[in-house]
């Protein structure tokens, strides 16, 4: 596993080969190449809109390919992510981006810019994400960032990078998350255990980030939507996409082989000190 002190870490170039990193949730799949590459990409948005080392970025916590892309853009820039753009926008969070449905729903404060995926938006001072995305500088922007920065902004405490990429390492080693194991993730990005769990580690280890179908109720849980082609809802069980499932609920039945209940492990302020056999990994950065 790559050695991380801060997120930005796993978005190095020379990490960018041609091998898996992640499958969105329609089949398509990334490489590590395109993964980082589009990550610059997002920051540099991010960047245009405002975000800085110290700023806050409010994101749709849906686990889908933007909000993974927005998330490592804005770590890597060194501004720290709230999943919940509606507390984004009572925080007068510099930047929230959200899916185009919402766009009606949201009404930016001064000072806060509004960007919008799935579609174009409605109004001309909302920004098109996809739009930007792909016609941005390939190029990360420079930033310092520390482990001791947040980089998950909580409704009671801030979750700070080394917290983060702490728990990660963890869940890799006790799950034994390695070069080309296939995490899927079929919860949201509300708990950031999930992120630990579900893209970090993963990344970290050479692994692939799967998202989770859609679900009936427009998340990405563990409940997939009907089958494109027969309109019909598939069996418990059917259709595994991966190793290893992440989800947020002790009697989810996903159709992995194994899975994390992040709902179990320990809450990222309380870890304590723990031998992964390459010495101490607690949170005391």
């Amino acid at each position: 596993m790559v050695t991380l002190d801060v997120v930005g870490d796993l978005l190095a170039r020379d990490r960018r080969s041609r091998e898996p990193a992640l499958v969105t949730a329609d089949g398509r799949e990334r490489t590590a190449h395109d993964l980082i590459t589009n990550a610059y990409k997002a920051a540099n948005v991010l960047r245009y809109l405002g975000a800085r080392e110290g700023s806050t970025v409010a994101v749709d916590s849906t686990s889908g390919l933007h909000t993974t892309l927005a998330f490592l853009g804005a770590a890597g820039l060194g501004a720290a992510v709230r999943f919940d753009p509606a507390a984004g926008i009572d925080a007068g969070d510099r930047v929230v981006v959200a899916p185009v449905a919402a766009e009606p729903s949201i009404d930016p404060p001064p000072g806060t810019n509004l960007a919008v995926f799935d579609g174009p938006p409605e109004r001309p001072e909302t920004t098109h994400w996809e739009q930007e995305l792909w016609s941005e500088n390939p190029a990360m922007p420079p930033s310092t960032v520390s482990p001791d920065d947040p980089v998950v902004r909580g409704d009671h405490e801030d979750v700070s990078h080394g917290r983060l990429v702490d728990a990660a390492e963890a869940v890799a080693a006790d799950h034994g998350v390695d070069a080309g194991t296939r995490v899927v993730v079929r919860t949201t990005f509300a708990d950031p255990r999930a992120l630990a769990a579900g893209v970090i580690a993963p990344l970290a280890r050479g692994g692939v980030v799967v998202l989770g179908d859609r679900s009936k109720k427009g998340g990405t849980g563990a409940e997939p939507g009907p089958d494109p082609e027969t309109g019909s809802d598939p069996e418990p069980g059917s259709k595994p996409r991966g190793d290893l499932a992440v989800v947020d609920d002790a009697d989810a039945e996903p159709p992995e082989p194994v899975q994390i209940d992040v709902s179990s492990l320990p809450a990222l302020d309380d870890w304590i000190e723990r031998d992964l056999g390459r010495g101490s990994t607690g949170y005391d950065r």
